[in-house]
Order: structure tokens, then C-alpha cells, then sequence
């Protein structure tokens, strides 16, 4: 048998991913080995394939795979594994640039992958490890409490979509950051909706007539200087990634500050449907370079899925 992926040749901007067939792997002493069944885009994803520096920072190494989350089912398990057994659904993550293939072998399962709750789709389960951990990470590092009004960059997207339904869980005061067209999605999360764009600072005072005490940037610099302007401590705004762009002063955050065990309890929230997780577009692997473009263009709503 063969195993079809999605391959890289090099990084560079802008780039093509072919999807080839080559020998299937198999599991080893520690191994899992799992019949993909779908997988989440990040833009982390595509922001490694077109940038060879950025490929170096992570260790990843031309040619490769392409993708990180994803979501199958256990079809080998090798000497030693304990905990998961053939026929098992998981989810997780297989290492940057190895996710989009029908079969990929995990090194550490233990450390990686988590039983899928029964009622969550494979769809779901793909696109959940990195917005959910980034998600409360987020919250996390800049300390968010019931009592904070907050303001959320990029508020729509994967990140976003879950960090809103968690503040607004938590009790907080939610004003959240996406074009029009989704601001009723932003209200049925539970937030405030305002668009991006000059005058943020207006606009957010008049929701917020009594302050924003914490921001969350999810997408540019603009939210995390908007806040600076409104007063917000930097230490209480968190940015998804470093950079001199940013003011001075502000949290970086991502998915490695998450709390433990904050992906299992997302992703039975989820299951339960007590937090939502919309899907833009589903894609097979065949059309995985359409899928790319789609989420490069921005203005997604939750994630973009490739299905094997």
C-alpha cells in the first residue's frame, strides 16, 4: 500500500504543494500510526511554507509535509504503547509539516493525542489543537476574570471565535473585532462587535464607556496599540506572536502557554455544543492548494478543513 500526502519541495512565496504517493509508514517500539480522516489549517501552516527562516526557527527542514492538527483513527500500535488501541478515534497533532497524509505515525501518543469524544465529527476534532490551546492560553496570560471588559482582535477567525465563547463564559465583558459581515456572529458568541480599521479607538470607547481593562490581538498590531491608546496595562494585552510591530511592553501568548488539559475540556465543550466551532470550507486532499488560498485571503470564519 501506498500513503498520499501533501508534499512542499520548498519554502518559498509564493508556494506549491503537490500531492504525491510514496510508501506508507508504519508504526514502531512507542509508535501510534493513524488513517487520517481530516485536518485544520492554521496560518502558521502556510506562514512556515512560505518563509525558509521561519521553517528553520521551527526545525522544519525541505522537502516536507504540510498541516498540524488533525483527527483518525488509530489503525497500528507499536510495542510498549499503552492507552490506545486499533479502532480508537483521536485527535491531535503529528508535528509541523506531517499532518496532511493518509497515514502518519506519532512518535509520543501519549503526549499527543487525545481520544475524540463521541459526538465530536472528525471535522471538528482536526480544527481544534491549535485555537483551542492558543485560545486559553491567551486568557491565561493576560489573566482575564469576570470582572475584565476585554478587547479581542480578529475576533471571527479559529482563535478568536473560541476565545470570545470563553471569556464570555468566564463572566467577562467581550468587544470583539471582525468585518460587518460577521458582526451577528460575534453577538451570538456573546460579544460586542466593531469593525478593524481606523477610528478603533472611537468606536471602542463607546461601548466601553466605562474602559477596557485587557486586549487580545489575534490578527495585525491594531488592537494591541488601540489598546495601549484606551490605557490597557501591557501587560494585560497578549499578542499571538512577537515582533517589533507591536507596542512595547505586550504578552506574546500562543498555543505553549495553554493550561493542562485545556484541549480535552474545549473539545468536550464543543461536543456538547456549550461552545461552537464554525467551519468555512471543507476541501479534499486533492484541492488541499485551494484550501491554503482560501485561508491566506483571510476573513474566516472559524476554520478551513482538508478532509483525506
Amino acid at each position: 500500500m501506498t500513503n498520499k500526502y501533501a508534499k512542499l519541495a520548498k519554502f518559498e512565496d509564493p508556494f506549491t504543494l503537490t500531492v504525491v504517493e510514496e510508501e506508507e509508514p508504519h508504526a514502531g517500539p512507542g509508535q501510534v500510526r493513524v488513517r487520517v480522516a481530516a485536518v485544520g489549517l492554521n496560518p502558521l501552516d502556510w506562514k512556515v511554507a512560505a518563509n525558509a527562516q521561519m521553517a528553520a526557527a521551527f526545525g522544519v527542514n525541505e522537502p516536507t509535509g504540510f498541516g498540524l492538527d488533525m483527527a483518525g483513527t488509530v489503525d497500528e500500535v507499536g510495542e510498549g504503547v499503552e492507552g490506545f488501541a486499533v479502532g480508537d478515534r483521536v485527535f491531535g497533532q503529528t508535528g509541523l509539516g506531517r499532518a496532511a497524509a493518509q497515514y502518519v505515525v506519532i512518535d509520543t501518543p501519549e503526549q499527543s493525542l487525545l481520544h475524540t469524544p463521541d459526538k465530536l465529527s472528525e471535522e471538528l476534532a482536526a480544527g481544534l489543537p491549535v485555537v483551542a490551546k492558543t485560545a486559553d492560553g491567551s486568557l491565561t496570560t493576560i489573566g482575564l476574570t469576570k470582572d475584565d471588559t476585554v478587547l479581542i482582535g480578529g475576533a471571527a477567525g479559529g482563535v478568536g471565535t473560541i476565545a470570545v465563547q470563553l471569556a464570555s463564559r468566564l463572566g467577562a465583558t467581550v468587544i470583539g473585532t471582525a468585518s460587518e459581515k460577521n458582526h451577528e456572529y460575534l453577538r451570538s458568541l456573546g460579544a460586542l462587535p466593531t469593525t478593524y480599521g481606523p477610528g478603533l479607538v472611537d468606536r471602542v470607547r463607546e461601548l466601553a464607556p466605562n474602559g477596557v481593562t485587557a486586549a487580545l490581538d489575534f490578527h495585525g498590531a491594531d488592537t494591541a496599540e488601540a489598546a495601549v491608546t484606551l490605557g490597557v496595562s501591557p501587560e494585560r494585552i497578549g499578542v499571538i506572536a512577537g515582533g517589533d510591530d507591536y507596542p512595547a511592553g505586550v504578552r506574546e501568548t500562543g498555543a505553549a502557554r495553554a493550561t493542562e488539559g485545556a484541549l480535552a475540556r474545549i473539545a468536550d465543550l464543543v461536543a456538547q455544543g456549550d461552545v461552537m466551532l464554525p467551519i468555512e470550507q471543507v476541501f479534499s486532499l486533492d484541492d488541499i492548494q485551494d484550501a491554503v488560498a482560501l485561508l491566506r485571503g483571510g476573513h474566516v470564519r472559524g476554520k478551513v478543513i482538508v478532509r483525506i
